[in-house]
């Protein structure tokens, strides 16, 4: 069987190449993507880890697109109502202009990434699990040399968030005390271990084997609230994705539970066939103001009766108005884009929050602090029955054009920012017509709801006068998302393209 040739974009150029050694050795996209999400697990630390929550988004050739939900559940099955409450407490750090997070080993949802990545590699994938798993090992055994973004964070973090947990402490700070810094090599201890058990036995061995109770015993000494029977019960769930037909495309994206595809395909919905061509016109970029505001915002009910129209007739008008779309989850995402000359496509995202600091004793795992997002749980860090699965903004996509069969795998990191972040760059793309690489790192606005509503723009995209408050940004802020994104064209090949705004890489299969 002839090797499939794929493009990958990623985070860091150790991922993207993962993917490409993967499709060399018989994978195929969806192969080349949960290797490359693996290796980001393990260097994209005190971003993602493996135990993070997370979605995998499918293009298979011959069939229909799906999404399998990996996102994180509230915990707590079996423990008496005196456990919760216990075991967190709230930081404030100035990254990202100050952020208040709650964090310790109470703050740990149950993680569903590996599940969702396994469940991937059983339908879709070709080449065995094993291989699919290796590079991650490899990388953690050899170590690897700390990110930007990852360095950029621990800045803010090392001591608050990654200072109070000895073993977590232990892999921030170098042998004086000092922070490490970019480029510092990183040995993660036990890691290669865990992800080597996880290689042999699949992703039970952290759901019922040996790391699923070391992570359970450490949580019952720690005040923990995730337990046995809560990584026991866990299931990665497959759902048909939601689509959004236009212009001979059809974008495949998050459902629902989760918010940011349902954001995404309401925002393409009122933006069908804007741009017309190239980038924004004025009277467009008052229309994409005017789209972010009415979906973010959630002033569907103010919707004319055109745009409602559009709405309803892409099923997304009652999505759009159940779901809280300015739910600001996800803060610290990472994103994978993946096609095959085959004709398959498959785009990862996932993310383990600003990090509960805790890392289990013997494993190397990081844990995430998913229900630290105060955000997300207004009645409180415990107050959602367990089992319960969390609301998300990720919304890793594909899509297919009818008539030629190209695919596309796009995704986005940026919290709030995904959803604006891929609407913009996919109708630069099929409306727009730009080349992908010119949509990708084309000038971008956000309109921000929070307390207040402002227009968020990059510095080089000139807004024409608007009735909200606009706040100027500088070209190509990492504000703004950092889109991933691979193309697939019988016509022209492959083509890949990573985010000026983020730390990224990608790389493309050699031709033979």
């Amino acid at each position: 069987m002839t090797s499939p040739r794929v493009a990958v974009a990623a985070p860091n150029l150790a991922a993207a190449e993962a993917g490409v050694r993967l499709a060399a050795e018989g994978g195929n996209a969806v192969d080349a993507a949960l290797a490359a999400t693996l290796v980001m697990m393990v260097n994209e630390i005190g971003v993602v880890s493996p135990a993070a929550g997370g979605f995998v988004t499918v293009q298979p050739p011959g069939g229909d697109p799906v999404t399998i939900d990996g996102w994180v559940e509230m915990p707590g099955r079996g423990l008496p109502p005196e456990r919760f409450g216990r075991g967190v407490w709230d930081v404030t750090t100035e990254y990202g202009g100050g952020t208040t997070t709650t964090i310790g080993h109470g703050a740990v949802a149950t993680p569903g990434a590996l599940k969702a990545l396994d469940l991937a590699h059983q339908r879709y994938g070709r080449a065995p699990w094993r291989e699919v798993v290796q590079p991650a090992v490899d990388l953690a055994r050899a170590g690897f040399p700390l990110g930007p973004t990852s360095a950029y964070y621990f800045g803010y973090t090392h001591e608050i968030i990654f200072g109070w947990h000895e073993p977590s402490h232990a892999v921030v700070h170098d042998k004086t005390g000092a922070v490490i810094v970019a480029g510092s090599t990183v040995v993660i201890p036990h890691l290669a271990d865990s992800l080597e058990l996880i290689g042999e036995v699949g992703a039970s061995a952290m759901y019922t084997g040996d790391l699923a109770k070391l992570i359970a015993d450490d949580m019952t000494a720690r005040e923990g609230i995730l337990t046995r029977e809560d990584l026991a019960a866990y299931q990665a769930v497959v759902r048909p994705a939601l689509t959004v037909e236009q212009n001979g495309w059809r974008l495949a994206t998050n459902p629902p539970p989760a918010v940011g595809g349902v954001a995404v395909a309401a925002m393409l919905a009122l933006l069908d066939g804007v741009p017309a061509a190239g980038g924004w016109t004025t009277d467009e970029l008052c229309r994409l103001v005017d789209v972010q505001h009415a979906v973010l915002g959630q002033r569907l009910a103010e919707l004319d009766a055109e745009d409602e129209r559009l709405l309803a007739g892409r099923n997304v008008l009652e999505l759009a108005s159940a779901g809280d779309l300015r739910a600001l989850g996800s803060p610290s995402t990472a994103t994978v884009s993946v096609v095959d000359d085959g004709g398959d496509a498959c785009a990862v995202t996932v993310s383990s929050g600003y990090g509960s600091g805790a890392m289990t004793p013997g494993t190397g795992i990081w844990l995430n602090n998913a229900l630290g997002e105060q955000e997300l749980l207004a009645g409180g860090v415990h107050s959602l029955p367990p089992g319960t699965r969390l609301t998300s903004n990720m919304a890793p996509s594909v899509a297919r054009r009818s008539r030629d069969g190209a695919v596309l795998a796009i995704g986005s990191p940026g919290s709030d920012r995904i959803p604006t972040a891929l609407a913009q760059t996919y109708a630069l793309f099929v409306h727009g017509g730009l080349p992908l690489r010119e949509a990708v790192e084309h000038p971008r606005l956000h309109v921000r709801v929070r307390d207040d509503i402002t227009v968020d723009h990059e510095a080089d995209l000139a807004l024409p006068p608007l009735d909200l408050p606009t706040r100027s940004m500088p070209p190509h802020s990492m504000y703004f998302g950092g889109v991933a994104a691979a193309l697939w064209e019988p016509a022209t090949g492959l083509t890949v393209a990573g985010d000026p705004r983020r730390t990224g890489a990608v790389a493309i299969s050699p031709a033979v």
